[in-house]
């Protein structure tokens, strides 16, 4: 099923800002995060750990390029389908579309969720409800990045941890 595979160093990108990628990929060992940047500094938008699958969702659906990137948090090994053998594989069958129907509406719950708290949950809850939901990520990813998705200083994020932990 899989086309191949990829490691990646700490720090190494998979995928640049401005930069067509179509293959799906899922998450052997490691961490990664999808980000995106702006003048002066990097939104976190999503992690990809052990098990989960990660793309740059709009250029892998579009085919368009993409100002997301993709780098790897620790050292990560992925294994990728391109979207033409992806295309293949979920027209095979009934189940394997509804398969990925699944995986696409988690992502995108998951997104809405995400953006939801962002816009109405103060930084408390926002740390609660991402610790509750995966304890493990304070576990793998540094807090910088952690905070950056929480859209938090890292110095909040410490504090929170600290009284609540």
């Amino acid at each position: 099923m899989w086309d191949g595979s990829v490691s990646l160093k700490r720090n190494e990108f998979l995928k640049e800002a401005g930069t067509k990628d179509t293959n799906l990929y899922f998450v052997v060992s490691g961490t990664i995060k999808m980000s995106i940047f702006n003048k002066h500094e990097e939104h976190v938008v999503r992690f990809g750990y052990k098990n989960s699958f990660i793309a740059s969702m709009d250029s892998f659906l579009s085919g368009s390029t993409s100002d997301f990137c993709l780098q790897a948090i620790k050292k990560v090994e992925l294994k990728f389908i391109t979207k033409k053998n992806h295309s293949k594989l979920i027209s095979q069958s009934i189940e394997n579309q509804s398969l990925w129907n699944k995986i696409l509406e988690l992502i995108v719950i998951q997104q809405l969720e995400h953006e939801k708290d962002i816009l109405l949950s103060s930084p408390k809850e926002r740390f609660l409800k991402v610790f509750n939901r995966s304890p493990n990520l304070f576990q793998e990813i540094p807090n910088k990045h952690i905070a950056s998705y929480l859209r938090m200083t890292p110095e909040t994020l410490s504090r929170l941890k600290k009284v609540l932990i």
